[in-house]
């Protein structure tokens, strides 16, 4: 995603500041709060974003328990990510060449 935010940009400055919001959503997610102990509206967006699949991934497989469901979850937030990144990237890199 972040290549592809490159590209898009008109300026360096742009394309460093194009990808600060996918460098806050682990704080947004249930990384340092559980997300049954957050606010309502914050709990619903920390349930739906993609790190925190991740994070109760990693949870689980470093504390002994681990579990398919976020597993898989995770893995699908990833490759799905990776497509649109690389997809995106690839339509606008040949836009410029």
């Amino acid at each position: 995603m972040t290549v592809a935010f490159g590209l898009a940009a008109k300026s360096a400055e742009s394309a460093g500041l194009a990808a600060v919001p996918l460098m806050l959503l682990p704080f947004l997610s249930s990384a340092f709060v559980p997300a049954d102990k957050m606010g309502p509206g914050a709990r619903q967006f920390a349930e739906y974003q993609p790190f925190t699949p991740i994070t109760e991934t990693l949870r689980g497989l470093l504390s002994g328990t681990p579990s398919a469901g976020p597993a898989i979850t995770a893995i699908a937030w990833c490759a799905g990510l990776a497509l649109i990144g690389y997809l995106w990237a690839r339509a606008t890199f040949t836009k410029r060449a």
